[in-house]
């Protein structure tokens, strides 16, 4: 639980140098510009080099995959029902379509079933979640930016993209040992992220935006804390028949909130900075409720 507290400290610390001016205005740029470019490429080549791949990981790699395009469809319907602006759909389909597996997800899966499934979260965090935002996370951020990037440009801007560069380095390097000075320097780079990210996010966070943007609020939190982790578990469940624990850790990993990382990535392209903030911080707060009631109904799949 120490991990949790850590995003909660650092979340409070943003919000309090935020408040008391302490910090510039384009701090959480800064912040965000190293997170791109240096914690998440260090998490990716840490964490994808200690993935064991066996017959679970199929279903648990592929569940981000569905939950982000169930997500691309129904925000891409509301949108054009509710006439809501492109950088809102995008923030919706971005921030809403992707889970933070990895920094609240690990702790969490950790918690409630024990150190020997969080291999299965790190599964669905890197070949999935992240994997997710590298490639179709950018698509998506480019398509609903302000500047409408040709095909071109939002295919250079996947491959350019450091945590995406930094992934397909990781998959290549799998058959080779690290040195154990690199595996260190990789992890602790790697750890920077969820402090810098919630600390940018507090930063960022106006309480004033929760009652202007509540209905689409209601609609992010929603679709992630509650239809997305159903869709899952009647898709993988009824319909596939699969069953055991790893299957419960993923479907619980489903459930979980905003992906901080996505957020980053909303943010740097403009898409509805203000919907994506209070999206991550009131995500991670109603997590706290809604992850037990998942783990109590999935007791017996």
């Amino acid at each position: 639980m120490n991990n949790l507290l850590l995003l909660i400290l650092c979340f409070v610390a943003g919000v309090l140098l935020r408040h008391f001016r302490r910090m510039p205005d384009n701090a959480p740029v800064t912040l965000n510009s190293f997170i791109i470019h240096i914690s998440l490429p260090a998490l990716t080549l840490y964490y994808i080099h200690q993935i064991k791949f066996s017959g679970d990981v199929l279903l648990t790699a592929l569940m981000p995959w569905l939950v982000f395009a169930l997500s691309a469809g129904i925000f891409i319907l509301l949108g054009r029902w509710l006439k809501l602006p492109r950088a809102t759909v995008g923030a919706l389909i971005l921030v809403g379509g992707l889970g933070n597996t990895s920094f609240f997800g690990v702790p969490m899966v950790e918690a409630f079933y024990g150190p020997s499934r969080v291999s299965t979260a790190i599964i669905a965090d890197q070949l999935g979640s992240f994997f997710v935002l590298s490639v179709l996370g950018i698509m998506v951020a480019g398509i609903y930016s302000s500047g409408r990037p040709t095909a071109l440009q939002i295919f250079k801007r996947i491959a350019l993209f450091p945590p995406f560069i930094s992934l397909i380095i990781a998959l290549l390097l799998i058959p080779l040992e690290y040195a154990d000075w690199l595996s260190v320097l990789l992890k602790r780079l790697g750890d920077t992220l969820a402090p810098l990210a919630l600390l940018s996010v507090g930063m960022q966070l106006r309480m004033g935006h929760i009652a202007e943007h509540k209905r689409n609020l209601l609609l992010g939190l929603g679709f992630k804390l509650v239809l997305a982790p159903l869709v899952i578990m009647l898709l993988y469940v009824p319909l596939l028949g699969a069953h055991g624990q790893v299957i419960q850790v993923t479907l619980f990993e489903a459930a979980m909130p905003p992906m901080i990382s996505a957020a980053i990535v909303a943010t740097d392209h403009e898409l509805d900075t203000p919907l994506v903030n209070i999206m991550v911080a009131i995500g991670l707060i109603l997590a706290f409720f809604t992850l037990p009631t998942w783990w109590w109904a999935m007791q017996g799949i």
